[in-house]
């Protein structure tokens, strides 16, 4: 079985689908937030489009064969979020999509944070921030030491950016010439304390990430028509010598009128009238 890739369809039909799979992931978040009734609204509207670029216009991946050992590996930083990735991970045929409605209930495998262990699809338990960029860095040189092909994306939360690990990470992906390892930054402007810049400062941000020898791109985050040809020739460059980061510039609680204002929607949940009400909003927004 070859490799399914984003060849197909012309660009402005995978644009139109991969538009309607973020927003698939966006109602399948606010359903499974309602199963737990506690969630990440905002945190996972902010990444959607970046999730569903990668997953349906960018990444080598077999539909249900999540142990593929040249797929493209994807590491979810900012693991708090994974109620927006589990979705897209059923559509691949990961596993059967009957598990979701059973969502945090005792047994199931499916928690507010992935866990590589017992869901497959997932390449790093997350959620413990400032981690991924590293498992990262190993599984992109580990690729390289046995010939893989794969590409290895982490995709970090700006106020991940925080942690000093991070850092660490990237003088030592830019060290080994990682030219496999592409990191996006949800860059929403927003973490559990308040805005990133007020909590600690971290822009220049591009500037930053030259300085630790990594190539350096900048993009709306929800605009897919510059997300897919960015990433797709991140993707594509088997020449580049060192590793790249997107800075995806985001709006937490993308989708929702009040989530995008209001800074409380960071972990909440919707009453049953509140729930009709968004899924009618970003139903409209479609």
């Amino acid at each position: 079985m070859t490799a399914q890739t984003p060849a197909g369809p012309a660009d402005s039909e995978l644009i139109e689908h991969i538009e309607e799979r973020a927003l698939f992931a966006r109602l399948e978040t606010v359903r499974l937030i309602s199963i737990a009734k506690t969630g990440h609204y905002a945190s996972g509207f902010s990444c959607a489009e970046i999730l569903a670029t990668l997953y349906y216009g960018v990444m080598r991946l077999r539909r249900g064969e999540p142990d593929w050992p040249d797929r493209d590996r994807f590491l979810f930083g900012k693991g708090h979020a994974a109620a927006t990735l589990y979705p897209l991970l059923a559509d691949w045929g990961f596993f059967d999509a009957v598990e979701l409605d059973e969502y945090t209930r005792l047994g199931n495998a499916f928690g507010d944070h992935p866990d590589m262990t017992r869901i497959p699809g997932i390449d790093f338990s997350s959620g413990s921030l400032g981690h991924a960029l590293s498992a990262g860095t190993g599984m992109a040189m580990g690729g390289r030491l046995q010939g893989r092909p794969y590409t290895t994306f982490v995709l970090l939360g700006d106020g991940e950016l925080h942690e000093g690990q991070v850092w660490e990470a990237a003088l030592g992906a830019a060290h080994h010439r990682l030219g496999r390892l592409v990191a996006i930054v949800d860059r929403n402007d927003h973490s559990l304390d308040g805005r990133i810049d007020g909590v600690t400062g971290i822009e220049p941000l591009l500037d930053k990430w030259r300085a630790f020898g990594w190539q350096t791109h900048e993009v709306d985050g929800h605009d897919v028509a510059s997300l897919l040809p960015l990433l797709r020739s991140l993707a594509e460059d088997t020449g580049r010598d060192r590793p790249a980061v997107v800075v995806a510039n985001t709006v937490k609680g993308k989708g929702i009128s009040y989530m995008e204002s209001e800074f409380g929607w960071h972990l909440g949940w919707l009453a049953e009238r509140d729930e009709a009400n968004a899924l009618a909003e970003l139903r409209g927004a479609r």
